[in-house]
């Protein structure tokens, strides 16, 4: 069975957000569409952000990926759950080191701050990269302390 990730986006990010879900499934996840479903201007980000936060706070899933304009909506909605460490990335090697030294379980992707193809490289880093463990697990541990 293939790991599950829901995926959720406003109207900024909603070109994107397809293009992930897409991404996801050719590499073999099975992505959850937390919506919206059609393209809708006057959306709220935290309509959408706040169902993949849930799933990943609860443990339902054990990773989530969002997009908006700037990204920094989606992360202060993600990161008021617990256990969610949502990080905002516009390069791989920030995605690369929020895994490894964050253990983020939410990437956020600023839509309108990096290309499609920026975002698919993004996502390919986060997705790929270990947690490191070790002096940053008690660093982690302290989050939710």
């Amino acid at each position: 069975m293939s790991e599950k990730i829901y995926v959720g986006a406003d109207h900024a990010g909603f070109q994107l957000k397809q293009k992930l879900v897409d991404e996801l499934k050719r590499l073999g996840y099975e992505p959850v569409d937390a919506g919206p479903k059609a393209m809708d201007p006057a959306d709220d980000y935290p309509d959408y952000g706040r169902p993949v936060a849930q799933a990943v706070s609860k443990g339902v899933v054990k990773r989530g990926v969002l997009t908006c304009g700037t990204g920094l909506g989606m992360a202060y909605v993600a990161n008021r759950f617990p256990r969610v460490r949502a990080a905002v990335a516009w390069t791989p090697e920030i995605a690369e080191l929020a895994r490894k030294h964050n253990d983020a379980n939410v990437l956020v992707l600023p839509s309108r701050f990096v290309s499609e193809e920026e975002g698919m490289e993004i996502l390919h880093k986060w997705l790929d990269t270990a947690f490191e463990g070790g002096r940053h697990e008690r660093r982690v541990a302290k989050i939710d302390a």
